[in-house]
This record gives C-alpha cells, sequence and structure tokens, in this order.
C-alpha cells in the first residue's frame, strides 16, 4: 500500500503551490474493481461506488488551514460524504481535482490509494457499500515522507 501522486499534483507541489490548493474544492472517489498501476492511468473497467463530497451532497472537499508535523486534515467543518451510487466492496480511491474526468492525464492533481476497514490510506468502517445508504469519511489525513 502506498499513496501514489499524479504527475500533475507533484509537478503542481514542485513549482506552483500546495497540495491542499491543487485539490480545493475536489472530490474523493470510491471505487471497486482493479486499482490503476498510477494516479495518472485511467480509471479503466473500475465501478465508481461513492463521491465523497464536503457537505454529503454536492460542495468540494477541503483540506485544514495549517499542517503539522508533516500532516494535514480534512477541514474540521466539513461533514465529507455522500449516497453511495452502486452497491460493491471498495478497494481503492483518487482524491481529485474538481474538474478531473478520470481519463489519462499528467497534468490533472490525484492521489490515489487503497480502501480497507483497517492499514489503508482511506479507511472505511465497512467496504461493503450498499447503493442509496448514507456513508460518511469522518477522518482524512495526508501526510508527506520525510525528505
Amino acid at each position: 500500500m502506498t499513496l501514489k501522486a499524479s504527475t500533475g499534483l507533484r509537478n503542481y507541489m514542485l513549482a506552483t503551490g500546495s497540495a491542499k490548493a491543487a485539490l480545493a474544492d475536489g472530490f474523493i472517489h470510491i471505487y471497486s474493481g482493479a486499482e490503476p498501476a498510477t494516479a495518472d492511468a485511467a480509471i479503466g473497467g473500475a465501478t465508481l461506488l461513492l463521491t465523497v463530497y464536503g457537505d454529503n451532497v454536492s460542495d468540494g472537499l477541503n483540506l485544514a488551514a495549517a499542517a503539522a508535523d508533516g500532516f494535514i486534515e480534512k477541514l474540521g467543518s466539513e461533514t465529507w460524504g455522500g449516497p453511495v451510487l452502486a452497491t460493491g466492496t471498495a478497494a481503492w480511491f483518487r482524491h481529485v481535482g474538481s474538474a478531473d474526468t478520470g481519463a489519462l492525464s499528467t497534468t490533472q492533481p490525484r492521489l490515489q490509494g487503497t480502501v480497507a476497514r483497517a492499514g489503508a490510506e482511506l479507511n472505511l468502517s465497512d467496504v461493503d457499500l450498499v447503493a442509496a445508504a448514507p456513508q460518511a469519511v469522518n477522518y482524512y489525513t495526508l501526510q508527506l515522507p520525510s525528505f
């Protein structure tokens, strides 16, 4: 398990701004099926199970105002979640900018990782999602490795 950053996100962070700014008002998409080899790759045949919103309905996601010890968390005033779109087992996710279509891209800011009950980049209380049920994401942090 390794969090994967897209070329677009890495380039943005090196020359333009922060991961927080690149992903501002974006979304987390949770999928079943095979995880693409890189965050640049197209979604492929994976099934979109859930889009996570900042207000459970339609608003984009935002990260906290400040980072500490190499971590930044979800913005505390937002209630992240959304209705499950299709029944299936959550396997992986992409945290994307608001304009991302899921197509092959080396310019879109993306973070990609695994989903599990524990020990993944995104942990859910239950990975077996049921269509139309509400799903919350109560805790989310990003961490950069030490250089």
